[in-house]
């Protein structure tokens, strides 16, 4: 059992040398930043002070053969070779790296499957075991794939508390889990299994304007978050920015409506890549960046940002390079794409 120590927050764990460190801090009750736990998104790379690791497989994208050779490591992917290893975390909330609830594996039927645009659908699950499961607005299950020992993790949209689980998920040809929905394989009535919740997407407690940027099923977490601001009654100006390629990408137009009445300060703001319309156009960083130069909401705002990485890192760059946001203000889940033989799979 190798001894990892976190800094600077100064923290130790267990590791077995069958788990990746990542896994170690989920089993001991920390919540470390991560995104995809898949070594594609790069969100819970680390630097590695002292001692050895080996690595699963993981996408250069989140970690290139020059990083790896500085010594940089991906937590989700790293496995201890020697006993004593000290990790230099480089994204982390000094206030909340401790779990907020308990992962544990369940048990959840289908309640409702319903298509919201050509390819991504809604899925509603109830909670079967365990009793009283509980989440944070922002989290996210895995999902277990029926008759293997893969998982796909999706985002809920819906607030804790119903035994309820509001996924969106992003459809694609041979998906694992979005697969299935397309033939109806996957329908009301059908028990899937679960483990969760994991995530460290949440709403932050303080009086700065929120931004918030998603793209595809990047939408779950920003609508919990949406309906939490609502059901709380917070008062911040809230500014929702929406990428999507053209009118028919658009979805839960009446909710986000209704969302705008509830919310005193909310304005839904979609911008389209692919059609030319009387609202915005383009990428949906540079609609963000062409918004702030106005000068309404000011610099100094909270982001929260999900979606693909591609958008998330360029909306990331656009808010701490390029207008000198505190990168502490900057929260993001990328939702990555799952690649096996064969597979394609949004995963948050």
């Amino acid at each position: 059992m190798a001894r990892i120590l976190f800094e600077p927050i100064g923290e130790e764990i267990d590791c077995a040398e069958d788990e990746t460190i990542l896994d170690a801090s989920f089993r001991q009750g920390y919540s470390l930043v991560h995104g995809c736990r898949a070594g594609q998104c790069s969100a819970c790379k680390c630097y590695l002070l002292e001692g050895e690791v080996s690595l699963k497989t993981y996408s250069t994208f989140a970690l290139s053969e020059s990083e790896s050779e500085q010594g940089y490591t991906l937590l989700c992917r790293a496995m201890p070779d020697d006993d004593d290893i000290t990790v230099e975390l480089l994204h982390f909330d000094p206030d909340n790296y401790k779990a907020e609830h308990e992962i544990q594996d369940g048990r959840a039927v289908v309640e409702s499957v319903r298509d919201l645009t050509h390819d991504i659908s809604e899925v509603v699950l109830r909670v079967l075991e365990p009793a009283g499961f509980a989440f944070a607005p922002g989290h996210f299950v895995d999902l277990h794939v029926p008759g293997s020992d893969e998982r796909r993790s999706f985002s809920m949209a819906n607030l804790p508390g119903d035994g309820r689980l509001e996924l969106i998920v992003k459809r694609y040809p041979g998906g694992r889990i979005s697969g299935l929905l397309d033939g109806g394989a996957l329908a009301a009535g059908d028990e899937l299994g679960f483990t969760g919740p994991y995530g460290t997407f949440r709403l932050r407690e303080n009086d700065r304007p929120m931004l918030m940027i998603a793209g595809g099923s990047g939408m779950a977490p920003q609508l919990a978050l949406l309906r939490q601001i609502a059901d709380e009654g917070i008062e911040r100006p809230v500014r929702f920015f929406y990428g999507a390629r053209t009118r028919d990408d658009l979805f839960l137009l009446d909710e986000l409506a209704a969302l705008s009445v509830r919310i005193s300060d909310l304005r839904f703001v979609p911008v389209l890549s692919e059609e030319e319309w009387d609202g915005e156009q383009g990428f949906v960083h540079d609609a963000v960046a062409r918004y702030l130069d106005g000068g309404e909401l000011g610099e100094d705002v909270e982001a929260y940002l999900c979606g693909p990485p591609p958008m998330v890192e360029a909306a990331t760059e656009m808010l701490v390079d390029g207008r000198g946001i505190d990168a502490a203000q900057v929260h993001f889940d990328k939702f990555t794409t799952s690649v096996a033989v064969g597979d394609q799979e949004a995963t948050t």
